[in-house]
């Protein structure tokens, strides 16, 4: 029989449980989660920064949801992801050019994909939030949460990046 003492030890027990996993999983990852091997998110840096107030004062809601805070958008709500036309999609954070339009394709999963960015524009960083292995693709310039790299693309990198479109915008060329 449980008795008030070993309830509320295991009432406890749970709360600093959660607490704990909380504070490993917001660990792994923050806004810009990006960091080398041994280098915590923290202390990499960027060549653009703003405060969060900053932030949130230059972003609509949903990109700054995605970009600052490593949110995804609803596939298929994105008009960049019929976006057809010549120019280049870049950061709508720091607009730094990142994918040219000739490398989107249609990748059916209702968000925009590309096989490759403009070099030096992106940087990566492991991404383990859903309890996977993803790699997570940020901006190179200002560390804003882009969207993820798969190894299912079409030629000739093999490679899909799937970039939420409320992290990007679309010049036309």
């Amino acid at each position: 029989m449980m008795s008030r003492r070993n309830t509320l030890f295991s009432v406890l027990g749970l709360s600093a449980l959660t607490a704990t996993l909380t504070s490993v999983v917001a660990g792994l990852r923050g806004p810009a989660g990006a960091s080398a091997p041994g280098q915590s998110p923290q202390a990499r840096s960027y060549a653009f920064t703003q405060t969060p107030a900053e932030w949130k004062q230059r972003l609509k809601p949903e990109a700054y949801y995605v970009l600052r805070q490593a949110g995804t958008e609803r596939p298929g709500s994105s008009p960049l992801n019929r976006e057809k036309r010549t120019g280049v999609f870049s950061c709508a954070g720091c607009a730094l050019p990142l994918f040219p339009s000739a490398t989107k394709f249609e990748s059916g999963t209702g968000w925009p994909s590309f096989w490759q960015p403009v070099a030096g524009a992106v940087v990566e960083d492991t991404d383990t939030t859903l309890l996977m292995k993803r790699t997570e693709v940020l901006c190179g310039q200002c560390g804003g949460h882009l969207g993820h790299v798969f190894n299912d693309g079409p030629p000739p990198t093999r490679l899909r990046y799937c970039i939420n479109g409320a992290a990007l915008t679309f010049t036309v060329a």
